[in-house]
């Protein structure tokens, strides 16, 4: 009844912690497993993928900006880049700075300098989600905080990762695992650094051949990630959400990876 290491191709539903899961070959785009894929969920920090596609179809990624007032209004206990209103710097600069750091400062700032308000651009990531075939999403904010009306599905996720991996500029930033945000107007330059144990050698959780994509956590939605792996040729990309703890959800990355391995060779 536990999960066989030796043997990952008998990978059941029940071996996984999260309550929501499903793995794609990234080439084809064939599901090779999924666990309640179409059930509707709070996607959290995950719905940024979904932004940082919208955006870098809006946008110009080196042209110069200027941090609106919005860039203040989040939840109190948001992650924040930190970012402030009146603050110059590249677009570019800003979108890195949403994804490593998950700022919802940043997030909201994309949303307006990019259609004018946070509600016009969660219109546009209405429409770029149809757009990709992801039927059972809608999003009311671009940072992920919980709202009503805003969920999503691990399908529509892992749909989402795909087509952005096929973007150069979209696969720099969500594979980058730090990044210096330059000097501004408002404070010195800032290293951003991603942590996560599946990119760290000296962890348990570690994952050679892990890359990206973004990660997610509110107390309602629960650790939510979505990751792509690569291994001699062979491109995964998994989607895990409603998790109760980060290393659990590492765990189902590394047995649905493994998984994915077995069943494609």
């Amino acid at each position: 009844i536990y999960f066989d290491d030796d043997h990952p191709e008998k990978l059941k539903e029940t071996y996984l912690y999260a309550k929501h899961a499903c793995l794609i070959n990234a080439v084809t785009g064939d599901v090779l497993f999924e666990k309640a894929a179409d059930e509707q969920a709070e996607p959290a920090s995950t719905t940024k993928i979904v932004t940082l596609i919208t955006a870098l179809s809006l946008c110009n990624p080196e042209e110069t900006i200027v941090i609106p007032d919005e860039a203040t209004d989040v939840p109190e206990d948001s992650t924040l880049v930190p970012v402030e209103p009146g603050e110059m710097m590249t677009m570019q600069d800003l979108l890195y700075g949403m994804m490593i750091r998950s700022g919802n400062d940043a997030a909201n700032a994309v949303a307006v300098l990019c259609s004018g308000s946070t509600e016009a651009f969660a219109e546009q990531m209405n429409r770029k989600a149809a757009e990709l075939g992801m039927t059972n999403s809608h999003f009311v904010n671009a940072h992920g905080y919980s709202a009503e009306g805003h969920y999503t599905t691990v399908r529509d996720l892992v749909t989402a990762a795909r087509y952005g991996l096929t973007q150069e500029l979209f696969r720099k930033i969500v594979t980058c695992l730090k990044y210096t945000l330059p000097a501004t107007n408002k404070r010195d330059s800032l290293v951003l650094t991603l942590k996560w144990e599946i990119f760290d050698p000296e962890s348990k959780y570690y994952i050679p051949n892990a890359a990206g994509v973004k990660s997610g956590y509110t107390s309602s939605a629960g650790f939510c990630y979505v990751g792509a792996y690569q291994q001699d040729g062979t491109t995964l990309i998994a989607a895990v959400m409603g998790g109760k703890r980060r290393s659990m959800a590492w765990t189902d990355l590394k047995r649905l990876f493994a998984y994915g391995m077995a069943v494609t060779e």
